[in-house]
């Protein structure tokens, strides 16, 4: 992924829907072996890119390169991709086997090297003793598994795939995200996949696409997605996330309720209103003589730190979820997501009064209207 020279070079892509616009001017890079996910809700458009990459829904507008060709104008027949859809989309009259041959026989390949194609790929997902099954005979996982061989039967440059795991339930899912995962490794295939599951982008992304209505809101690592979200709608989309109406007072602070709480550093004008974000994992609780992490003087109250209520606490099994008010807070409500041993060791329960610590670095300041 040194190469400087993407793989898929996509520029000012627009398409419409009669007086609808789908895709308004996107241009993204994507790296060779690079594995992509666009994420986003229902109706972001997010299905609508990866069909015009794939030639299905040939753009308005814009251009699209794979490996250096201009593929703007080509049919899906004559573009260079393997693709997996929701639903699977196998043949139910032929075997596992006539599944997986079927793209190979359409290319003219030999008997011989069609058998051995199908054997190494059944092996590659794990199900050699299937192959004279019919579709209807497996399991929703198994299938799956058949509709990515059946991709990749023909050494495609690019894997395309649509929500391929939104219709198994979670266990199959989360087992198939990292077998998914480690096979692209593997094969070293440029892959891009539409998902509206958080999770599902954030563990097997190397870069997530975060979109919304038609255009891209930010792209990033799942790392730099979560901790450093670009606008309000991605921070309000991934994850758990706080949002404290406030006043910008500098730069790098600003006012909720009666409390001064230093952020990140923003661009809003002074006295302008906006939205403070912080995560609930991000809320520090300070039991007596306790400090902040990393602060040399345990007798010093570390910045950011105010006493709160605990109004309520609702146990999720690997962490207590706390909602905190203060009178200094005025009417927010802050959500903090506490371990289950810093409950017992400080005894927090409903009702009780603690610190807590809005870390600066967790802080971050948006326009209210952006």
């Amino acid at each position: 992924m040194g190469d400087t020279t993407p793989f898929l070079k996509i520029r000012n892509l627009t398409k419409m829907f009669g007086t609808f616009t789908a895709l308004k001017d996107i241009s993204l890079n994507v790296n060779e072996g690079e594995f992509i996910c666009f994420l986003g809700p229902s109706g972001c458009g997010k299905t609508t890119f990866l069909r015009a990459i794939a030639g299905l829904d040939i753009q308005t507008a814009g251009t699209i390169e794979q490996a250096g060709k201009d593929i703007s104008p080509l049919p899906p027949s004559e573009r260079d991709f393997g693709i997996v859809f929701q639903s699977y989309a196998l043949f139910p009259n032929l075997t596992v086997n006539r599944n997986i041959a079927y793209g190979l026989e359409n290319a003219g390949k030999s008997k011989k090297a069609i058998k051995a194609r199908v054997a190494e790929l059944l092996e590659m997902v794990g199900l050699s003793d299937q192959g004279d099954k019919y579709p209807a005979q497996l399991s929703g996982g198994q299938q799956q598994r058949i509709a990515l061989a059946r991709a990749l039967a023909t050494s495609p440059g690019l894997l395309l795939l649509d929500e391929p795991l939104s219709a198994l339930d979670a266990k199959v899912r989360t087992f198939l995200r990292h077998e998914i995962k480690d096979l692209q490794a593997k094969l070293g295939i440029t892959t891009v996949m539409v998902t509206h599951d958080q999770e599902e982008a954030l563990t097997m992304a190397d870069r997530i696409v975060v979109m919304d209505h038609g255009t891209i809101e930010q792209v990033g690592t799942p790392l730099e997605i979560y901790r450093e979200p670009a606008t309000l709608f991605v921070a309000d989309f991934i994850g758990e996330m706080n949002q404290l109406p406030a006043t910008a007072v500098n730069n790098t602070s600003t006012k909720v309720g009666d409390i001064e709480l230093v952020c990140n550093e923003h661009t809003i004008a002074q006295g302008q209103s906006g939205i403070l974000t912080i995560r609930p994992e991000d809320v520090v609780p300070h039991g007596k003589g306790a400090r902040s992490p990393g602060a040399k003087d345990p007798i010093k109250t570390p910045q950011n730190t105010f006493d709160v209520t605990i109004k309520e606490m609702e146990f999720l099994g690997s962490f207590w979820r706390a909602s905190l008010t203060s009178k200094k807070l005025h009417d927010h409500e802050l959500i903090a997501d506490f371990s289950i041993n810093a409950v017992s060791r400080m005894a927090l329960k409903e009702g009780g009064t603690i610190k807590v610590e809005l870390p600066e670095q967790a802080l971050r300041f948006y326009a209210a209207d952006n």
